[in-house]
This record gives structure tokens, sequence and C-alpha cells, in this order.
């Protein structure tokens, strides 16, 4: 495993400081990185005291996003969106960010009862196939804007089935709504328990009410901070 690539980007100790109790990890759409997800981390710390939020950059550059002031980054590279890629990449990109939780979980002590993932677009993607194909259960996974990338490829692998919450914007036109639907009828199919929102007059991205939404599941399946 030590020839994984390790991921890195922004981390948010507690806020009441010391030691972890409980561990979020957000995961980035394609083409971004783990600041664009950390605004979220930012605005739910206080509300979570004793969490640690960790939203890394995936572990390949995107050529030509470069803009000077961020680098785009993906988990696997999207070229024809088609089963066969997404396949390949999931395939990649699982090991790379079990590794990283693994070692998260190792330094502070803590299990997979204490660990939320989240995600958005891509990041959405291989944070339900990795929190579905973990041997012991996470608290919960978050899913905004995203899909169930290689249902093939996954419902065999499924080993646990923790809650899941999905939010998509109405008016997504890269990962049209429908993609939620689709994707809760595979995991309720797969006997995973999931609730589902439709963000009124919102895009590829994250309304308020995803963002409380959010907030008030992670509060649910994270329980008190012991």
């Amino acid at each position: 495993m030590s020839d994984l690539p390790k991921l890195s980007g922004p981390a948010l100790p507690p806020f009441a400081g010391g030691r972890p109790r409980k561990i979020v990890v957000l995961c980035h759409g394609f083409g971004a990185s783990g600041q664009d997800l950390n605004g979220l981390a930012l605005g739910w710390r206080m509300a979570f005291p004793h969490t640690a939020f960790y939203s890394p950059d995936g572990p390949d550059r995107v050529a030509g996003m470069e803009d000077g002031y961020q680098i785009g980054y993906q988990w696997w590279p999207i070229r024809n969106f088609s089963a066969a890629e997404s396949e390949a990449g999931l395939a990649y990109a699982a090991p790379i960010l079990n590794h990283f939780l693994d070692r998260l979980l190792e330094k502070a002590g803590l299990t997979e009862a204490d660990l939320a993932l989240l995600g958005f677009s891509q990041g959405t993607m291989l944070a339900l196939h990795v929190g579905l194909t973990r041997e012991r259960p996470v608290a919960g996974i978050i899913g905004y804007s995203g899909a169930i990338a290689a249902p093939k490829l996954l419902e065999p692998l499924i080993r646990s089935r923790p809650p899941v919450q999905l939010v998509h914007g109405d008016l997504d036109t890269m990962i049209p709504p429908m993609a939620m639907d689709s994707a809760a009828n595979f995991l309720r199919r797969n006997h995973v328990p999931v609730e589902t929102h439709l963000s009124a007059h919102v895009g590829h991205g994250i309304g308020p009410d995803g963002v409380d939404l959010g907030e008030a599941f992670l509060s649910r399946v994270l329980g008190p901070e012991k």
C-alpha cells in the first residue's frame, strides 16, 4: 500500500482543540480541489466542536485547469462517461481513498463508526463506492449532485450498509436529477437506507437547504461527541 499516492489538502482540527472524536472526509468533484468543499467544513465545525474535517485533493491534476489561483484535481480521468471508464477509475481511486481513511482512523484511534464521508459530483461517486465496500460501516455518507458510477462493479462488492443522504439540484445539467433517483433505487434494492432531497432552483451545486440537511444528517449519524 505504500506505493499508493498520498492525499493531502485542507484539514481542520477540532474547533474545541484536542484529539478528534469524530472525522468527516469531504471528496470534491472533477476539476476542483479540496478547497472547494472546505467552506462546508468551516461552516459546520462549530456545530461539531470535537470533529476533524479533511478535504483532500484528488490524486491527479487535470491538465489545462491551472488558472493561477487554483489547480484542478480529479479522482480519475473523465473523457467519455463510459461504464468501462468509471469502473477503471473507481478501481484506481478507491484504494487511494481507503488508505487515506485507514491512516486517519489509526492516527486518531477511532473506528469507522466515528467517520462520515461526503462527496460532491465525482466525489459522491467515490464516497458511495468506498463507503459501501469497506468491511465495517462508516457512520454515514452524504452525496451531493452525484450518482452510482459503476453499479455492476459495486453491487457484488457491497459489504456494509451505512445510512446515505442524497441531495441534488433540480436544475443540474451536468448530472441530471434522475441520477439521484437511479442511485436511490440502486441503494434500496441493495438494502441500503437512503433519503433523498431535490433542491429547487439549484444547478450543479449545493443550495442552502442542502447545507442545512447535511448538517442535520451528520448530527444524526455521528451522534453525541463522546
